[in-house]
């Protein structure tokens, strides 16, 4: 694990240079071309506001609003089917350094502008329950429309680096974003136990794992055999 460098600039201080050090694709083709077919409204899942919201720390908005006209602030009546309190939810969970964003879609998008939640989709930084940053794991919620997600075969090695790196030095500066990540971790050891399945998991260090959500150990995996979902069986 990481031993934390306090002499280093927060990553927030200067987000530019932050999005430029986690800019990899996160595999060799266009994935959002194999998920979008499946989507009504043909958007990929992971930029289509109405499957996803994008959360963002404020110090991203305060450099987003200036630069580019991409983003605005999540009203919460972008899509005619939200269900009724779901705003009030999602404000709710919301944590107070971050607020929530919608944007102008996919055929508009301006890459060098995307929100570090855009880029790390569809995973997040995994912290076991003794407090270790292992690796990737991915949001569950997303497993039946998300093609990497059935794919975890295709992420590449610069994608998980940067991954890694970049929440590493958000977490050495931010407990509060550690701890979000470790209650999420929580939630999907939670899931993933009451379903009795283990957890995929890229380890941080290269290879990929199966976790038990009771033991939390380790089992080493064959990335082509990992489960798929929905239509990519």
């Amino acid at each position: 694990m990481p031993k934390y460098n306090f002499s280093l600039q927060h990553p927030l201080a200067n987000v530019q240079t932050t999005y430029s050090g986690f800019d990899a694709p996160i595999c060799g083709l266009d994935c959002g071309q194999k998920c979008a077919p499946f989507n009504p409204s043909g958007k990929p899942f992971c930029c289509d506001i109405c499957h996803a919201v994008p959360a963002v720390y404020r110090e991203e908005w305060d450099y987003l609003q200036p630069n580019t006209d991409l983003w605005h602030a999540w009203r919460g009546d972008e899509c005619q089917s939200a269900a009724p309190g779901e705003r009030a939810d999602l404000l709710a969970s919301t944590p107070e350094n971050m607020l929530l964003l919608a944007c102008l879609g996919p055929a508009a998008c301006q890459r060098p502008y995307r929100a570090l939640s855009c880029r790390q989709f569809p995973f997040f930084p995994y912290v076991t329950s003794d407090y270790r940053f292992l690796g990737l794991a991915y949001d569950w919620e997303f497993e039946s429309v998300c093609w990497v997600i059935s794919n975890l075969n295709q992420v590449t090695a610069t994608y998980r680096q940067q991954f890694v790196e970049t929440h590493d030095r958000l977490f050495a500066f931010s407990q509060e974003a550690f701890d979000s990540y470790q209650l999420h971790s929580e939630r999907m050891r939670a899931h993933f136990l009451d379903q009795r399945r283990r957890i995929p998991l890229i380890h941080r260090d290269g290879g990929f794992y199966l976790v038990s959500p009771g033991s939390e150990r380790l089992r080493r995996a064959d990335a082509h055999h990992l489960p798929r979902f929905g239509p990519y069986r």
